[in-house]
């Protein structure tokens, strides 16, 4: 997936978040913004292009205050869509927090 094209949709504003990433952000204490500038900074380090309703990826990026977090978006070619946010750990991820374990 190309980050420009998602970094594009992001900054013009097209953006959903799901309810269910905006329920997992509250509980993980994750703002919009946070989720925002993990986009903004961050690199595409899985791909899903099959995924339904439309392709996603997961990318490796930061929060506003440089914690390390993952966001899984899609797109349409329309808009952005948040799908979750959470902080990565060494259990599913290397130390890099970019190659998951095996």
């Amino acid at each position: 997936m190309d980050i420009t094209k998602l970094r594009d949709l992001l900054e013009s504003g097209f953006i959903r978040w799901s309810a269910h990433c905006l329920e997992r952000m509250g509980e993980r204490d994750i703002s919009r913004e946070d989720a925002k500038s993990c986009v903004r900074n961050g690199e595409v380090i899985e791909d899903y292009p099959d995924d339904f309703p439309h392709p996603s990826c997961l990318i490796f990026g930061c929060s506003a205050g440089a914690e390390p977090l993952h966001a899984v978006v899609g797109t349409d070619g329309e808009f952005l869509y948040f799908i979750t946010v959470y902080r990565p750990n060494t259990v599913k991820f290397m130390e890099d927090l970019k190659t998951r374990r095996k």
